[in-house]
């Protein structure tokens, strides 16, 4: 599942038809506009990337809307391989486990994982 914010540009006095077109469509969800700026906030949803995409495209070409823009993506898929990988690799860098080494001896350089003493 893939989810996506959409802010939407348009003339102020197009909002309001804007606005009741996007709450009663089937590929996207309404949740806030600002007249005044002109701006309409958007949710679209899919399966995939691609899902989005083709709701993103109807939102675009969407009479009156001067500019649509994806303003953050969440995806479960991608969510989960991250995890996936993350549980991978062990948390503690490989030179805090080394017994030989004396503290006095460590630099950091703000990234334990990148530099090798």
């Amino acid at each position: 599942m893939n989810i996506s914010s959409v802010v939407v540009q348009a003339k102020s006095e197009d909002i309001d038809q804007l606005v009741a077109f996007f709450k009663d469509c089937a590929f996207c969800d309404y949740h806030f506009h600002d007249k005044s700026l002109g701006k309409i906030v958007l949710t679209v949803e899919g399966k995939g990337v691609d899902e989005e995409i083709k709701a993103f495209k109807i939102i675009e070409s969407t009479p009156k809307v001067i500019s649509a823009q994806m303003m953050m993506s969440y995806s479960e898929e991608e969510l989960e391989k991250e995890r996936e990988r993350l549980g991978q690799k062990d948390p503690v860098p490989d030179m805090l486990n080394d017994e030989s080494l004396r503290a006095e001896e460590i630099k950091y350089y703000g990234d334990l994982k990148k530099k090798k003493i």
